[in-house]
């Protein structure tokens, strides 16, 4: 064999083993592929599973919270707290971290990664220890005795609940930051589930560990306190709720409450002037009534603007300086009576969970025509209903519920005049200030006032919907808000209502129709687009409050008639995934708002 072929056999050898080489190289790096790949995916379903199982127990630990039974509820949480550590290993191994660089799906196994951490934080760092709280203090310690709350279990369980409200602070942060604009579609609904449910849930954590951290103070610990109570009747709206119709002094000395002067808007003359300067965004909007009625110190939904309005208006006719103003509805006092069961009012009657709205927002008004004997049975139903709960019969559970469902509802309001209370305060639901967008989430803000000068609100129907769309070219989102309002007053109210009801066409509104003002706001930044009732453009005010954009129309109903009104703001280009939200004026029925999917439909 001469030289030349043998060199040529050789190379034909080195060649094939190459190739050979090559191929195995190519078949183990598909085998080492395709084990990763039935790795991630058995570790993927083990974390899928686990994921469910959190959500399940978590409804369970709700639920033996809600029953009282921490026994049952700690052993839920310690469910929660397993399978969310499961979740988490599942998907924090080498493999999963060394996936989240692949191309095209690394997005996806990074999101799920984060996904497992945050919970795994919020079962371990929150649900547990909350918990633990319950568990601790006892629903018990919150029982009335005599009048009066014992302060040291809120006190013991200070630390734990901050600990709690920090995780969810920072799972609401964390959630936030994952990046879902590649994600498949699974992924992207998982991350928006996360989301939704941890917002609500930070906040009102956020709001109890203020409470945890003001309340001893405020409940007169360290001296007594003197706080002004509006009873905002919800058949005559106004942005914070309704019309002030009743008013009374809570004393506190060291959790000892007692019900001091009551009053009604009847002993507050129309003042010629403010009774405090109002800011400029306040007389443009709503005018200046609104330091110069006690009926309208709420037409704006500051509520730290009604609450000074208001403690200024009590300290001139009666000469008493009030520590703070809380706000509630009869709505809420129905609530109540959930916990205390029924009590019998001086004038006869028995107000029950169930007929309180009717009786105190519509029947009142066909019994008592005059409103002396009107203001004198309001007066005489809050005395009942605070004697009962004050007297320790209440069941704590529901007391707790009816309270946190009223402040849900936006019904329950808290302001104090202090300043370092009134800082923590603020940003909580129970503030009442004007809508806050978290990092999550931007909210508008939906805001009624009646304009008929009576009390035929008991009769509106509202809906509100929100929806955000990308429907331009730049990648901005368009925001649309759309109000519905409905008077389901009977054909004959104007003939068969109480004038006291109707209003009798005082304030040029014939009897049985209702006129109300619709306020939108939205949040900072966004640029108003346009606005349509019932179809055709609508040429509504257009005004500022502080940084928010405000769009208000007028309407008026006959009974049975319908209106909607729809509202367009153009948002910044971050917030074209950010999901929208809407607070409202809380009205004699509670309702959330509802998803608007044609955001980008002009309504004409």
């Amino acid at each position: 064999m001469s030289g030349d072929s043998a060199t040529e056999d050789a190379g034909l050898r080195t060649g094939r083993r190459r190739r050979m080489t090559l191929l195995w190289v190519v078949v183990a790096l598909v085998v080492v592929l395709a084990a990763g790949s039935a790795w991630l995916g058995v570790r993927g379903v083990i974390a899928e599973r686990a994921l469910e199982r959190v959500a399940v127990h978590v409804g369970v630990v709700q639920e033996q919270l809600a029953r009282g039974d921490t026994a049952a509820a700690g052993r839920a949480a310690a469910e929660v707290a397993r399978d969310a550590e499961r979740a988490r290993r599942m998907t924090n191994d080498p493999i999963w971290t060394a996936a989240q660089y692949a191309p095209l799906v690394g997005g996806d196994f990074r999101a799920v990664r984060e996904l497992g951490r945050i919970v795994d934080d919020v079962a371990s760092g929150a649900v547990v220890p909350a918990v633990g709280v319950v568990d601790d203090v006892g629903v018990e310690a919150f029982r009335a005795e005599h009048g009066k709350v014992a302060l040291e279990p809120l006190e013991r369980a200070r630390p734990a609940v901050e600990r709690v409200a920090a995780t969810l602070r920072r799972a609401e942060r964390a959630a936030a930051r994952i990046d879902t604009s590649g994600s498949v579609t699974p992924v992207a609904d998982a991350v928006r589930t996360l989301r939704g449910a941890i917002g609500p849930v930070a906040d009102q954590a956020a709001v109890v560990e203020r409470v945890v951290r003001l309340a001893p103070s405020m409940l007169g610990a360290e001296r007594p306190r003197r706080y002004l109570v509006l009873v905002q009747n919800n058949a005559e709206l106004r942005a914070g709720g309704g019309i002030p119709g009743a008013l009374a002094v809570l004393e506190v000395r060291d959790g000892a409450v007692s019900l001091g002067r009551q009053a009604s808007t009847a002993d507050f003359p129309r003042r010629d002037a403010p009774v405090l300067p109002l800011a400029t965004d306040t007389r443009g909007l709503y005018g200046d009534v609104t330091g110069e009625f006690i009926q309208d110190v709420n037409l704006t939904p500051r509520f730290d603007t009604t609450a000074r309005l208001a403690s200024a208006m009590w300290r001139e006719r009666f000469g008493e300086q009030v520590d703070g103003v809380v706000a509630v509805d009869p709505v809420t006092l129905g609530y109540l009576l959930r916990a205390t069961g029924p009590v019998d009012v001086a004038t006869g009657e028995r107000l029950t969970s169930e007929n309180a709205v009717r009786m105190l927002l519509s029947d009142v008004y066909a019994r008592y025509p005059e409103p002396v004997e009107q203001d004198a049975f309001f007066a005489t139903a809050a005395q009942a209903v605070f004697d009962r709960v004050a007297s320790g019969e209440a069941d704590p559970v529901a007391l707790l519920d009816a309270l946190q469902q009223g402040t849900r509802e936006g019904r329950v309001r808290l302001w104090s005049a202090d300043a370092g209370e009134q800082a923590l305060l603020a940003g909580t639901g129970v503030a009442g200030g004007l809508p806050e967008s978290g990092g999550s989430s931007r909210r508008f803000g939906v805001f009624l006032n009646d304009a008929t000068g009576a009390k035929m609100d008991y009769y509106l129907e509202k809906t509100v919907a929100v929806g955000s769309a990308v429907c331009r070219r730049d990648g901005r989102p368009t925001w649309a808000v759309e109000v519905t309002l409905r008077n389901t007053a009977a054909a004959d109210a104007g003939a068969t209502l109480p004038e006291y009801v109707t209003g009798g066409g005082a304030f040029g509104v014939e009897p049985g129709a209702v006129r109300t003002a619709v306020a939108v706001y939205a949040p900072p930044g966004a640029i108003f687009l346009g606005a349509v009732q019932d179809g055709r453009t609508a040429s509504p005010q257009t005004a500022m409050d502080d940084e928010h954009p405000v769009v208000q129309s007028s309407t008026l109903l006959r009974p049975g008639e319908e209106t909607t009104i729809r509202v367009q703001f153009l948002g910044p280009r971050s917030d074209a995934t950010t999901a929208v939200d809407a607070e409202s004026t809380p009205t004699v029925t509670a309702s959330r708002p509802r998803p608007l999917a044609d955001a980008c439909d002009d309504g004409t």
